[in-house]
């Protein structure tokens, strides 16, 4: 399986830089978050070898067990829906968290690393689609939260994330990207204190050229890396 992982990384990585090059853009401005969600240590350590360093997970449980026992370089992000009450165990072990969807979760992440004096970065989450079925802010609640977001001093808002739609066909996704990008670059303008805006965190195994086409910085792959489960 080991070759198989890190043949699987090297295919998204050429994708990646096919991407860039019909944007006009570095791929070293792209950056690659294995999402090792329900996969086995074993799995990620094959990919760690196959040089990835971030990884994605979408339960506070499995970066708590993953964590401790990967090399001290590994990153992992949270990216699944973080319920407030497990903030507290997830901050200590993650680079950064995706899924900011509320100013209330925000409030409890700046207690939290207010308490352990860390300074946490995050993503703000957007239902750029207006999913039912997704966690995330509209697009026009962004302002208004970021505005409150922004005054917790122990967190720095670096970015935008979505989860598109699940489709068949990737160009379907493309004005979703191309909608969170226009925002993501409107926030950059306003020079807002706290918010860094370099962060746009968007695309998945289905859609994830379009989505570097479209101007994201970090794409979350799992089934491209790891297979199907």
């Amino acid at each position: 399986m080991g070759d198989e992982i890190k043949e699987h990384i090297q295919t998204v990585k050429q994708n990646v830089e096919a991407a860039c090059r019909r944007a006009g853009r570095n791929p070293d401005e792209v950056t690659l978050i294995a999402v090792s969600k329900t996969k086995p240590l074993k799995m990620l350590l094959e990919a760690y070898e196959a040089g990835a360093r971030d990884f994605g997970e979408n339960k506070v449980q499995e970066i708590l067990e993953k964590a401790p026992k990967m090399p001290p370089d590994a990153r992992f992000h949270m990216i699944g829906h973080l319920q407030r009450n497990k903030v507290r165990q997830v901050i200590p072990h993650v680079r950064m968290i995706h899924s900011v969807d509320s100013v209330r979760l925000a409030e409890m992440i700046q207690q939290e690393a207010l308490r352990i004096g860390k300074t946490v970065d995050i993503l703000l989450e957007v239902n750029v689609a207006k999913e039912e079925s997704k966690f995330g802010m509209f697009p026009e609640q962004v302002m208004e939260n970021l505005d409150q977001i922004r005054l917790f001093p122990n967190i720095r808002i670096c970015g935008l994330m979505t989860i598109a739609p699940f489709v068949e066909n990737s160009e379907e996704n493309r004005p979703i990207f191309q909608k969170l990008y226009q925002l993501y670059v409107d926030i950059k303008k306003k020079n807002i204190d706290n918010v860094t805006m370099n962060v746009l965190s968007m695309g998945m195994t289905g859609d994830y050229q379009v989505a570097v086409e479209e101007g994201a910085t970090m794409i979350r792959v799992g089934t491209g890396i790891f297979g199907v489960r």
